[in-house]
Formats: C-alpha cells, sequence, structure tokens
C-alpha cells in the first residue's frame, strides 16, 4: 500500500490508511505499507519507509515543495522494495502514490487501485500552494487525469468525488468504485465514558462545567474554516456567552491562539495541540456539539463519521460532501461566511438537551448503518478479487446513503 504521506500523523488519510489496513489484515489479507520518513509506527502495522533528509524532521501537513523529494526517495524505495517482493495487489494513496503505483503496476503487472480521496489541483488551491491562472496548473490539471485514467480501479472517498471524477475529468464509471470514509463505532461510542471521567477531563483542561461544549478536532489551517470558526464565536459573544470551544488539532496552535486572544476569545476557548487517534474519542465525549466548518468541495471530511459516531449534533457548510453523510440531520451554515456560521452554531447551542440525545441518536444509527469499516473492508476485498481473476468489478452504487424524514 502506497502511502506518500509521513504515517501515522493521526489526521485526514492517515486514519483511512491505518483502518483500510488494519480491516484488511483481519480478512486474511497481508499489507506492507510504503511511506516518507518521521511517522509514528503503530504496532501490528507493517510500514517500510523511504529515506528521510538531515533538514527536514517534521511532519508535513498539506501540500509542500519538501514532497517533491520526498516522492522521489519513495518511488527509488518502492521500486526496490517490489522487485524483491512482488505483490499481488497495488493500492495507492493520493495522486502522488498513484503516479509512483502506476510505475511498479508496469514493472511488475500487479493491477493498480487508487484510493481517490479530492482533487489533487483542487487541494493545492485550497491549500495556497496553487494558484487557478498558474502557469503549472494547466500541466498539473493534465498530469492529475492522466493518474487518474491509470488505475485499474479507483476507489472514492465520497460519493461526490466519484461524481467529480465522471463529470470533471472524465472517468467511466465502470471503473470507480464508492468507497466512502468509515469509523469504527465500537471505539468510537459517547457511552464507554462516564460523567465523572468527562468531569475530570474537563478539569484537567480547564473547560467551565456549567458551559456548552464545542468540539472540533483535525487540521488547524484556514482551509478548515478555523479563522471562520473563530470570528463566528466573536459574533455569538454578542448575544450570549453559554459556550466553550475545545479546539483540538494541529499544526497552527501558536497563530490560532494568538488570533484567538486578538479577538478577546482567549478564556472561551482550549487548545489542545495534536491528540492521538486512540484519544479522540475520549475527547471527543467532552461535547454537547461538534463543528466540522471545511471550506474544501473536493476534499472528503471524515471527521464528520466520528462525530455522527460520538452522538454529536454537527454544524456544518452545506457542501456536498457534509451533506453525504449527514444527511438532513447535519446542521448546516446557509453559506460559507463567518456570519452564516455563527447562526448555524446558535441554532445547535438553542437545542434542548432532549433535542440534543434525539438528533445525536439518529445521527449515530445512520453512521452505524452506511458507513462501517467491516463493510468497507469487504467491499475492497471483492475488487481486489475481481481484479486478480480478470473478471468485472463489482457494481457499487455511486449514489450516497439515502436521507430519512424523521432526524
Amino acid at each position: 500500500m502506497l502511502a506518500p504521506t509521513m504515517f501515522f500523523a493521526d489526521y485526514g488519510a492517515h486514519v483511512r490508511i491505518l483502518e483500510e489496513t488494519l480491516i484488511l489484515q483481519s480478512l486474511g489479507h497481508r499489507v506492507t505499507i510504503l511511506a516518507y520518513p518521521n511517522g509514528r509506527d503503530i504496532e501490528g502495522i507493517s510500514v517500510r519507509r523511504c529515506w528521510g533528509v538531515p533538514f527536514n524532521y517534521r511532519v508535513i501537513v498539506g501540500s509542500s515543495r519538501h514532497k517533491i523529494y520526498l516522492d522521489g526517495l519513495l518511488a527509488v524505495m518502492s521500486v526496490l522494495r517490489v522487485l524483491r517482493h512482488k505483490p499481488d495487489i497495488i493500492h495507492a494513496h493520493l495522486h502522488e502514490g498513484g503516479l509512483i503505483g502506476w510505475v511498479l503496476s508496469q514493472l511488475t503487472g500487479a493491477p493498480l487501485v487508487f484510493d481517490f480521496q479530492g482533487s489533487l489541483t483542487a487541494e493545492m488551491i485550497d491549500h495556497n500552494f496553487l494558484t487557478a491562472n498558474s502557469p503549472f496548473h494547466k500541466f498539473l490539471l493534465w498530469l492529475e487525469r492522466r493518474i487518474d485514467h491509470a488505475a485499474d480501479v479507483v476507489l472514492t472517498s465520497t460519493g461526490h468525488a466519484a461524481t467529480l471524477l465522471t463529470n470533471h475529468f472524465g472517468l467511466p464509471e465502470a471503473k470507480i468504485t464508492p468507497t466512502p470514509d468509515c469509523v469504527n463505532a465500537d471505539t468510537f461510542c459517547p457511552t464507554l465514558f462516564s460523567t465523572a471521567e468527562k468531569q475530570r477531563l474537563k478539569a484537567q483542561l480547564g473547560i467551565p462545567l456549567d458551559k456548552k461544549v464545542i468540539v472540533y478536532l483535525g487540521v488547524l489551517t484556514p482551509y478548515q474554516g478555523i479563522d471562520k470558526l473563530l470570528e463566528a464565536l466573536t459574533l455569538l459573544r454578542q448575544t450570549r456567552d453559554d459556550y466553550h470551544l475545545l479546539l483540538m488539532g494541529y499544526p497552527g496552535v501558536v497563530r490560532y491562539q494568538a488570533k484567538a486572544h486578538e479577538l478577546g476569545l482567549a478564556g472561551q476557548v482550549t487548545f489542545t495541540n495534536k491528540i492521538f487517534y486512540h484519544d479522540a474519542p475520549r475527547y471527543l465525549a467532552l461535547g454537547d456539539i461538534a463543528t466540522a466548518p471545511k471550506l474544501s468541495a473536493t476534499e472528503g471530511s471524515g471527521k464528520i463519521l466520528n462525530y455522527m459516531a460520538m452522538a454529536l449534533p454537527t454544524v456544518t457548510f452545506n457542501l456536498p460532501v457534509s451533506r453525504e453523510f449527514l444527511g438532513d440531520g447535519g446542521i448546516y451554515a446557509a453559506d460559507t461566511s463567518s456570519e452564516a456560521l455563527a447562526s448555524a452554531l446558535n441554532r445547535a447551542l438553542d437545542l434542548s438537551a432532549a433535542e440534543r440525545e434525539r438528533l445525536g441518536a439518529y445521527l449515530r444509527q445512520r453512521v452505524i448503518r452506511h458507513y462501517s469499516w467491516q463493510r468497507a473492508g469487504e467491499q475492497i476485498e471483492a475488487v481486489y478479487r475481481a481484479l486478480l481473476a480478470g473478471e468485472p468489478l463489482p457494481v457499487t452504487p455511486m449514489k450516497p446513503a439515502p436521507f430519512s424524514k424523521n432526524p
């Protein structure tokens, strides 16, 4: 499995790579992850890392020029690896992995499965790494299209991503298998944590016991909507003070602490810095509501599924991926402004305890029914078997999970 990341770094694509590996291993498959240096090793997961460089030991989040030489080093290591140990399947994550995977597939004859989690060029624009009028944009868009078409099958982390591939990149539906992000609802379960345990953790973090807690877990960057979230809190403060934001994640902690102080929010926001993935349920259990104000219209948003499993009413922008996961159980901002986000947060905070419990139970039921890693693993396994047998791929509906009329 190709993972051009500093696996494992407790966020985003890393979680999907980890959970896919765990479920595939439980189904009897032997998985070796080929990754960048500097990541965190996970017990029971076989990771082979490319060589590092003496001037960069930090974990890279998002687009970065450092990835250019790391991809080159990973490509060389991967070629040497597959020539010694021929794989049955090459499963590549991210477009860099898809490109390296195509080379490995040509060398070994092993089928290439590409795990698509969003548009490469759209992500670069979202991360301010590239502009739409850049002279490199046209070339990178061409390269992205070639990578998408090179795979034998493309797995997509959302139904919206599958539609993007067909409508924008011209990929035939027959090559696409929607395999949405999922969640382990046995681990992310609100009943695992007692009231006393939650109060102790709140006290440890300095969270007032008489405030409603808004939780966010993920990367702290502008494209995740963190600036808009803090601005929304300043608007909320004009009419209420019964809330406290628990902001969990990295990088950008120092920057956003300064911004919170500048906005006069220092006493209403608690920063935890990085939270290990295995600790995430315990911290999310402190929440009364959750928010995922991500601005990208093409990337996945797996944190929403964690919120749903923890039975947390969730506030998001009204984007396709958010609506796909939450259905009619989401609390949506009318647009992507901080004013609209403040209004949606206000509606969520106005919910009574009984209303929060009812909505949370609906969201947890929805995620258990439609977004199980066991189901996803069996789906991926069926794709592997079809490729190895030279048979047609199993038919997978491209429509997302249905909505309910009674959230």
